[in-house]
């Protein structure tokens, strides 16, 4: 019974919140087109405002897909990408849902106030068994007829905004295309400067360790002192091990192999025990993702882990992963000193990683700080 209240009251509260919001919409068009009327001797301030206007529009538009998206119990709509003549159209059009919604929820406050004063009436004995349930019974069966119309508006606000603000599966599927020649174009872009990544480091850490190495042994060979000559093949054995843990690096900045055998959230400890700057890990996942995403997860956090220790001067990074509803969400933050790019070409890299797998990634890094990372991934 309560589940059914539920189910009734969602449609009769939106639809009710919709007259209220068109009201406020009405006025919101009115303004604006006496603005730009009186705007129209000056083009350049009524382009400008034209813009600002259609932004306001696009955030009304959008607060309205999720009044309805809460009607229907559905997930948070994706950002309005409709023009803005599309969407001042579509506020326009909500003026007969609007009316509609006024309507059927006026008839049910009368009805309510009609119920109150029959029930009223029967307790001060003023009307007669018979009578009493006739009226409840009439009452009962308006109530239903008035409850379906509400949800009928509701239907058709659902259904202008769909039709009004979503592409079609034309432009979707035209949308799509687009945006998969983009994402292809990005991951050959990532792959190439990750190429080059892994050449630098060779060349700048790896080989260098590795000519000192050799620079030693033949110190070591040549020298007739045993003392220094064991000395020597010390300094020669600390190179080595850096060349290794050097090596290891790459490697890891290639395919981190951990993830074979072990899941996330342990790599990511072992990542932050070999941070200089603490890092505190979050991991709520219930299931493990698929390979990829974590692959990509983990890149993410590898390079936010190390700018914030080059160039944030950060004292303490807190990494978070969850999930929501049907996507896993990532987000990095340090406290240091912020201002770092995000047209830069680490952070254009991974960008592109998480564009690959139909992801979202935001950098938010004022100066002064502090640095926010995020990255939303479906979770298959």
């Amino acid at each position: 019974m309560t589940k059914r209240a539920a189910r009734w009251s969602r449609p009769v509260g939106g639809v009710a919140v919709g007259v209220l919001t068109a009201a406020v919409e009405v006025l919101f068009l009115l303004l604006a087109g006496l603005v730009m009327v009186a705007l129209s001797p000056v083009p350049t301030v009524r382009r400008r405002i034209g813009i600002i206007i259609v932004r306001l529009t696009r955030r009304i538009a959008e607060w309205e897909r999720r009044r309805l998206a809460v009607i229907a119990s559905e997930p948070a709509p994706p950002p309005v990408r409709a023009s803005g003549p599309q969407v001042l159209g579509y506020l326009g059009a909500r003026l007969l849902p609007a009316a509609l919604g006024a309507l059927t929820v006026g008839l049910l406050v009368v009805g309510a106030v009609l119920a109150a004063i029959v029930v009223r009436s029967f307790v001060a004995g003023t009307m007669t068994i018979a009578a009493f349930l006739l009226q409840l019974l009439i009452g009962a069966a308006l109530l239903v007829v008035n409850l379906q119309a509400i949800a009928s508006v509701a239907t058709l606000d659902r259904w202008l905004a769909r039709s009004l603000l979503e592409p079609s599966t034309r432009e979707a599927l035209h949308q799509r295309i687009s945006e998969l020649a983009v994402s292809r174009a990005g991951v050959i872009a990532a792959v190439d400067a990750e190429r080059q990544r892994i050449e630098r480091d060779l060349h700048d850490g790896l080989q260098q360790h590795l000519v000192a190495l050799g620079i030693l042994l033949g110190r070591a060979r040549r020298s007739r002192d045993p003392d220094k000559a064991r000395e020597l093949l010390v300094q020669a054995h600390e190179d080595a091990q850096r060349a290794v843990d050097d090596l290891r690096d790459v490697a890891w900045r290639v395919y981190p192999s951990a993830l074979d055998h072990t899941s996330l959230d342990e790599v990511l400890s072992m990542v932050a025990q070999r941070s200089a700057t603490p890092v505190k890990v979050s991991y709520h996942v219930p299931l493990r993702p698929a390979r990829p995403i974590e692959t990509v997860l983990y890149f993410v956090a590898c390079e936010a882990i190390t700018n914030a220790a080059k160039h944030a001067r950060a004292t303490l990074i807190t990494i978070k992963i969850e999930t929501r509803d049907t996507k896993i969400e990532m987000s990095v933050r340090d406290d240091g000193i912020g201002g770092a790019d995000p047209h830069g070409s680490g952070l254009q890299g991974l960008a592109r990683r998480v564009a690959a797998l139909d992801g979202q990634f935001d950098v938010h890094s004022p100066a002064g700080g502090p640095t926010m990372i995020r990255a939303e991934l479906p979770c298959a």
